[in-house]
């Protein structure tokens, strides 16, 4: 299997949109990403995968912290800005959203849709990504709102059943 087939076949998986930010001591980190998903309930745990060539990588590994906030249907711009496809400093991406801290001291999201507040517990280094294992610490919900999905390199928006 070679990885432009790989990738390609992966766009068939649609996903849910997320920024992950984190803070400490290793500086201020946030990307925008899709792969997250639960690992367990009992202790609450999820995990993301993050590239490792990226210069937040090492970030968001020394500060041992993560927040995933999960963003609704109107927050497309906030994906954008985050997967660096803008091209603006960390700094300015920050400045664009409103943020607060929850339990651990990452950013979350003040307009996400429910933010996921962790610890990061292991770090798995599996071919170019490093895959987090996370203890959720705390969570807050935003209002109910459709959700932000990616399918087929394109954003579509979810709506909840009624």
């Amino acid at each position: 299997m070679d990885a432009i087939s790989f990738r390609e076949a992966m766009t068939h998986l649609g996903a849910a949109v997320n920024v992950i930010t984190t803070d400490g001591a290793a500086g201020l980190g946030g990307f925008t990403a899709s792969a997250v998903c639960s690992v367990s309930d009992s202790p609450p745990t999820l995990l993301f995968c993050m590239n490792k060539g990226g210069f937040q990588y090492e970030r968001f590994v020394n500060n041992g912290v993560a927040c995933v906030n999960v963003l609704h249907g109107r927050q497309e711009d906030i994906s954008r800005t985050f997967s660096g496809a803008l091209k603006i400093s960390l700094e300015e991406r920050f400045q664009a959203v409103a943020w607060s801290a929850l339990r651990t001291g990452a950013p979350s999201l003040d307009d996400s849709l429910v933010s996921f507040d962790c610890r990061v517990v292991q770090v798995t280094e599996v071919g170019t990504h490093g895959v987090f294992i996370c203890e959720v610490q705390d969570v807050r919900f935003g209002p109910p709102n459709e959700s932000l999905m990616y399918f087929r390199r394109q954003y579509h928006r979810l709506a909840a059943a009624c």
